[in-house]
């Protein structure tokens, strides 16, 4: 199958590795039921599963394409960009991902902290039950030991009241720069995508500042069909792709059967205008 033929790809996942409750085995052999014909694991600043990925992939019959999601700070919300197709062996992005990590941890312990003054014991402990990686403790975490707890219904609840802005268990953490994690994704030999930018709080001018500041260091494409845009913006996110010349991007952000918007490559395909972001990465497809 060559790269042009593809339309079912699902390049945005998470596996145990970050905050997926998944192994990358089982991922892919999901994403082989569903269809997929085209997978990517990218774990939150983790490359720690692309080898078990691709074995996986291979046993399954899936082509595979490396993949991270790097979480940065821009105008003050955190952004998230998925590379593809890098080099997950490069120390340059090995060490770039341990520095993003390092300061997870000490984030964990504050926010549990802030639990604890409204009378939520154990939240730091109880977290770490629901985590693979320790080095990757998230508000994920957090957020499922508070559904288990009996302290929220389901993870949006637990987001609402307690883990964001302002909220008692929120503490913010200072990520990568634009330019860092585009920069290690290029260097590495992969594509920067811009994730799921329907979900950031950005006015209209501090949107056209990130695409713009991310089309200059060299980020080349978009998700514009992922898990968490409505229907209109993959019709705006289409348009804002064809403005800045950038390819298009398709996956699920699939983390967990029971808390995920859609399923592995469920969602529809992109429109045909589009360069789809694999088309750039036939040579990196495995």
């Amino acid at each position: 199958m060559s790269s042009s033929s593809i339309r079912n790809a699902d390049l945005h996942c998470h596996s145990i590795v970050s905050d997926g409750t998944l192994t990358p085995e089982e991922l892919a052999a999901r994403a082989r039921a569903n269809g997929v014909e085209l997978w990517a694991l990218t774990d939150h600043d983790e490359v720690g599963g692309q080898r078990r990925a691709a074995a996986a992939a291979r046993a399954n019959g899936l082509r595979y394409l490396t993949g991270t999601e790097i979480l940065v700070s821009f105008a003050g919300e955190t952004v998230h960009i998925v590379g593809l197709g890098f080099d997950a062996e490069d120390p340059r992005m090995q060490q770039g991902l341990a520095d993003t990590r390092d300061g997870r941890g000490p984030r964990a312990r504050e926010m549990a902290e802030g639990l604890a003054k409204v009378g939520i014991l154990g939240a730091y402990e109880g977290a770490l039950k629901f985590v693979g990686n320790p080095a990757l403790i998230s508000r994920t975490h957090f957020a499922r030991f508070l559904v288990e707890s009996g302290h929220c219904k389901d993870t949006p609840e637990v987001f609402r009241k307690y883990l964001t802005e302002g909220k008692p268990g929120y503490v913010p953490h200072r990520w990568a720069s634009l330019k860092d994690a585009v920069g290690w994704i290029t260097q590495t030999g992969g594509v920067a995508v811009i994730a799921h930018p329907g979900r950031y709080k950005f006015s209209a001018t501090e949107e056209y500042a990130l695409f713009s500041e991310f089309k200059a260091h060299g980020g080349r494409a978009v998700e514009v069909v992922t898990g968490s845009h409505t229907p209109a913006e993959y019709v705006e996110y289409a348009a804002m792709a064809r403005e800045f010349g950038l390819a298009a991007s398709r996956g699920s952000d699939f983390h967990s059967p029971d808390e995920s918007h859609c399923d592995l490559g469920t969602l529809p395909y992109l429109p045909e205008d589009l360069t789809p972001v694999w088309e750039l990465l036939a040579d990196r497809i495995q």
